[in-house]
């Protein structure tokens, strides 16, 4: 399941993150080292300096794009110390403050600490320092073990790829999904079909789980399925009419492809006759499931909706 969400997450910021087109990204690989891109500006400063090239995006750069605010203290010709510590340290609190700027626009991430966000070789430059200052400073509430994590090489690549996921994945909380509109909540419900159904509320204390964008496209899958349900499958080849449903969350109410394939309906009835009837309308077995997800895949195909989807 991480690595399906992995992969969606990765696919969606390569082609709609930036400003100026695609641009391929590795989490965690290119979100790390892109910000650590660096060249030599003069002998004589002994710095270097972030290589934003053309070629080169950072996280900055996607998050500019996406929100339309600058990162607090942080610019795109941002230096960087030669001193390798140094350097660390000013990564260390760039990571911090992009955390800090993300909470405060409303992201969730109090198990993103900022060190696992570094590279490997700056992580344990990173433990290296907290374990010498720890020492020094044996009574210091900054430095107590529970703000420490010593993590071996394999799980802190499972813990920074994890955590940089994360970290986009509140990105387009924050900064993506607020443009659903609710203008037209109310008129959701309108048709008579679905006036019996039980409604889900958008207000922002009325899940602990969906956001009220979230509950907003709940409500938007659970109108075009009921209104859908009769026209789509009346001519089914496997199967009678679904029965009403109330769609709730969007892992276990999507498995069966059917709530799916209701929602392209609604804006592509053509494919009702050349895809949808073919769906078992009550799948029981995971051969069935299969069946009717093969055959959504293949709609969104033809219709040229697939992101990077194979069958």
């Amino acid at each position: 399941f991480f690595q399906t969400t992995l992969i969606a997450v990765k696919n969606w910021f390569t082609l709609f993150g930036w400003s100026k087109g695609q641009n391929p990204i590795s989490v965690p690989y290119s979100l790390r080292s892109d910000v650590c891109k660096v060249q030599m500006t003069s002998s004589q400063e002994k710095i270097f300096k972030q290589n934003l090239g053309k070629d080169t995006k950072t996280i900055y750069d996607m998050l500019f794009h996406l929100s339309g605010q600058l990162l607090p203290g942080v610019t795109s010709s941002q230096s960087l110390p030669l001193d390798p510590v140094e350097r660390m340290l000013q990564l260390h609190w760039q990571h911090s403050t992009l955390l800090a700027f993300l909470k405060s626009q409303g992201a969730y991430l109090p198990h993103v600490m900022p060190e696992f966000l570094l590279e490997p070789d700056d992580y344990k430059k990173w433990i290296k320092m907290q374990t010498v200052l720890k020492v020094d400073v044996k009574n210091s509430d900054i430095f107590s073990d529970e703000h420490l994590f010593i993590l071996e090489d394999s799980i802190f690549e499972t813990m920074s790829k994890r955590a940089w996921t994360d970290v986009l994945l509140q990105v387009y909380k924050v900064f993506v999904l607020p443009r659903v509109s609710s203008r037209n909540i109310t008129d959701l419900f309108g048709l008579e079909s679905v006036q019996n159904m039980p409604r889900i509320k958008s207000e922002p204390l009325a899940s602990n789980i969906y956001s009220p964008y979230e509950l907003t496209i709940l409500t938007w899958l659970n109108k075009h399925y009921e209104n859908n349900r009769k026209t789509v499958w009346k001519d089914c080849q496997k199967g009678e009419v679904p029965p009403m449903r109330w769609i709730v969350n969007f892992d276990r109410d999507l498995l069966d492809g059917l709530v799916l394939a209701a929602q392209l309906a609604a804006y592509c009835p053509y494919l009702i006759a050349t895809h949808f009837v073919r769906m078992y309308t009550n799948p029981r077995t995971p051969e069935q499931f299969l069946h009717n997800c093969l055959i959504l895949v293949n709609a969104m195909h033809a219709v040229s909706l697939a992101i990077d989807i194979k069958v």
